[in-house]
């Protein structure tokens, strides 16, 4: 594995944070585009009735330390985030709270978001790239009604696979979570829900998360990574992965209509833990890939209404609508 020489944490940030930018460069109105869809005013899944700061005024802000401002407390509230906005560590989020990208471009370079003993969050059309270990790109911690929705996740792999830390990391208990429409892109480990196999007695009977039409290209695995609770994976296009979908600790996953390319494994119930997950498959293209389903689940139905389109439609439908700017 290629590495880098050590260079400082603020050159390094600096340097990164005037790539992206310039990669990114786009005019940024100051006013977001209407969604295109009925769909994208709210999430569909476990996440189903998140309302963040809904119909709140909104403050727009393009510095740190104005955002940690903003986000702070549990008044309804809509932040918006205009430009590319270097972090070291996370910015704790409060409840009640809509965090939105202005345009295409803008977002956090360095560092992440951290949910926290939160409730009824809505992040929405951000680029988040390069969290710096031990920040993900966003972190949901003992949180329920989360939206996490047209973000672009990114770093690079041409470090080591713990240099940098999760894209998306679900963890401690959170409940009630729908994550849509991402592009996930250039990482080695993608979505962990559920830290710990020792962690049964706060995660069981939680960790409800829904998938759909994320875009993962060349991230190596966790896509997701699911412990002891339960996981809606559709619509969902996977290229490049090692180990896709993995359910582990008794997790109940239903992985439905997705497409994977030059995948090695798209879904495993048998690897790295003492006790094994449960998995059913319906309507994927494999396109090749292996699968390891040692117990197949009970969870086949899920308990909200959605559509899943078909497999053969995912591809167009996620590689033009999903990420930053598609609002």
């Amino acid at each position: 594995m290629r590495t880098r020489p050590p260079r400082t944490r603020t050159r390094r940030l600096a340097l990164a944070l005037a790539t992206a930018a310039a990669a990114l460069a786009v005019t940024t109105a100051l006013v977001l585009p209407s969604s295109a869809s009925a769909a994208d005013t709210s999430p569909v899944g476990f996440g189903a009735g998140t309302t963040g700061g809904g119909g709140a005024a909104a403050v727009t802000v393009s510095t740190l330390d104005a955002f940690k401002a903003a986000v702070t407390g549990d008044t309804a509230k809509v932040v918006r985030v205009n430009g590319l906005i270097a972090l070291s560590g996370q910015v704790d989020i409060g409840s009640n709270t809509t965090v939105l990208g202005v345009g295409s471009a803008s977002g956090f370079i360095g560092g992440g978001l951290r949910l926290k003993k939160v409730t009824n969050v809505v992040v929405r059309n951000l680029n988040i790239s390069k969290p710096l270990k031990p920040a993900d790109g966003i972190t949901v911690q003992a949180s329920t009604k989360v939206w996490i929705d047209h973000n672009a996740f990114s770093s690079d792999r041409d470090h080591g696979k713990d240099y940098y830390d999760g894209l998306l990391d679900i963890n401690h208990g959170s409940d009630h979570v729908t994550v849509s429409w991402n592009i996930f892109k250039d990482h080695y480990k993608g979505s962990l829900v559920g830290h710990s196999d020792n962690n049964a007695s706060e995660d069981t009977g939680h960790l409800r998360v829904t998938y759909h039409h994320n875009w993962f290209d060349n991230v190596n695995s966790r896509i997701p990574s699911l412990r002891f609770g339960t996981g809606h994976f559709y619509d969902n296009y996977v290229v490049g992965a090692d180990t896709a979908v993995h359910s582990r600790m008794g997790a109940q996953m239903l992985v439905e209509n997705n497409v994977f390319r030059t995948t090695t494994v798209a879904v495993t119930t048998n690897r790295d833990s003492d006790v094994d997950g449960y998995a059913n498959l319906r309507g994927n293209d494999l396109g090749g890939a292996a699968t390891e389903i040692s117990q197949v689940g009970t969870f086949t139905t899920p308990p909200y209404t959605y559509t899943a389109e078909p497999a053969s439609s995912v591809v167009a439908s996620v590689t033009s609508g999903a990420g930053a700017g598609k609002l």
